[in-house]
């Protein structure tokens, strides 16, 4: 398996805006904003300053925008640019690319508004995946790659995880939107898996000299043999020691493979740090999510060693990486204030997951200081990445 991040090739020029210029851009200048707005609104639904309102009821509506919204977004951010270079064939800039924005945009707004009709709703917002794999099937499926067909097989994932949210809120189901939020928490971790097991060792090994990852092929076949069973037994017998089983191997493999990539250099590089300790949180909150599934801890506990610590980590990580990368700049030269983002979400993170297991009395408490780390840190992305985003690559370079 080879995925390859590189240099995107050459594109059409732009002017001085570039907002569409090429995929990663505009989503990732929408997860940042989303990632604040969202959780500011959340934090002020759930302690009634906002009255609630809208398609979904609170809890829905924040597992449901985090993962479709925010996580989506970046995804398609992500795979919009990288296929380009993957495979050398055309991927969707200028007008299609507004296009797909303004479909992501609008599900997010339709979502929250009151008295919105549910079937407009739910067809907008299930829209936006199947217009993003649509639009990258032909370079995913014709690339010399197979391995990249998978993405088109997780899009289907995330679909269905997407129906199943909508069709428990349209009555047509019982307790169908939380096998959906975990699907779909699946299916992230399957892009997470597939493209930081070349990304991150690929970076380490760039970046600090004399590292020489260690890739071994029974791990990375363990990877996506472990996820893929443990995903389908959650899917048909959720949260059951069955699951729990095969996240827990899931969750020993990932160590060994976070393991075999690990150099002592890597923390003087702020860039390549964060990678790393977004996977090794991906690793315990496998290890978590195993041990909910003999009823050990809760379950919300796991998913946001998931998702904060996880998802959130690396998706930051790998938004600024990027960014940098795509538009000429020195991948190292972050600045001073993404640096303190990182710390600032790792410590969200830990608030999340190990205050409510240390003091559950203080429940409140924590949910709003990780809410608050989570916010300054993406603050601090939007701040310093939105001229990034918006204006042409340094070098001169289209795309």
């Amino acid at each position: 398996m080879s995925l390859q991040i590189g240099e995107p090739p050459i594109m059409r020029k732009t002017g001085r805006f570039a907002l569409f210029a090429l995929g990663f851009r505009p989503f990732f200048l929408a997860a940042g904003i989303s990632a604040l707005v969202l959780l500011g609104l959340w934090l002020a639904l759930w302690q009634g300053v906002v009255p609630a309102g809208g398609y979904f009821t609170l809890v829905e509506w924040h597992a449901h925008e985090m993962l479709f919204g925010y996580t989506a977004a970046v995804i398609a951010g992500f795979l919009l640019t990288a296929v380009k270079n993957w495979t050398g064939m055309a991927v969707p800039v200028g007008r299609q690319l507004l296009i797909l924005s303004l479909v992501w945009l609008l599900a997010r707004l339709m979502v929250v508004t009151p008295g919105m009709p549910g079937m407009p709703v739910a067809l907008v917002d299930l829209a936006f995946i199947p217009l993003v794999s649509w639009s990258l099937w032909r370079p995913l499926w014709h690339g010399q790659n197979k391995v990249n067909r998978m993405f088109l097989l997780i899009f289907v994932g995330m679909t269905l995880a997407n129906l199943l949210v909508h069709l428990d809120v349209a009555g047509v189901g019982s307790s169908l939107w939380p096998r959906g939020v975990y699907l779909m928490v699946d299916m992230v971790l399957l892009v997470l898996l597939l493209v930081a097991g070349r990304v991150v060792p690929f970076f380490t090994e760039k970046a600090v000299p004399g590292a020489r990852a260690r890739v071994r092929p029974w791990v990375e076949n363990a990877t996506f043999v472990s996820m893929v069973l443990a995903a389908l037994t959650e899917l048909m017998f959720p949260h059951g020691p069955a699951g729990g089983t095969l996240l827990l191997l899931t969750a020993m493999v990932q160590g060994i493979r976070l393991a075999g990539w690990y150099h002592h250099g890597i923390w003087r590089v702020p860039i390549l740090w964060v990678l790393h300790l977004g996977y090794a949180w991906l690793v315990l909150g496998l290890a978590l999510r195993g041990l909910a599934g003999f009823d050990l801890l809760s379950y919300a506990i796991a998913l946001h060693a998931i998702t904060v610590g996880g998802i959130g980590v690396l998706t930051l990580g790998m938004m600024s990486r990027v960014a940098l990368g795509h538009t000429g700049r020195n991948i190292n030269d972050t600045g001073p204030l993404i640096p303190v983002a990182f710390v600032l979400l790792n410590l969200g993170a830990a608030f999340r997951v190990f205050g409510p297991l240390l003091v559950v009395e203080k429940f409140n408490l924590w949910i709003n200081i990780a809410g608050g780390l989570w916010m300054l840190a993406f603050m601090a992305f939007v701040l310093v990445y939105t001229p990034i985003l918006i204006r042409p690559r340094i070098d001169g370079r289209p795309g």
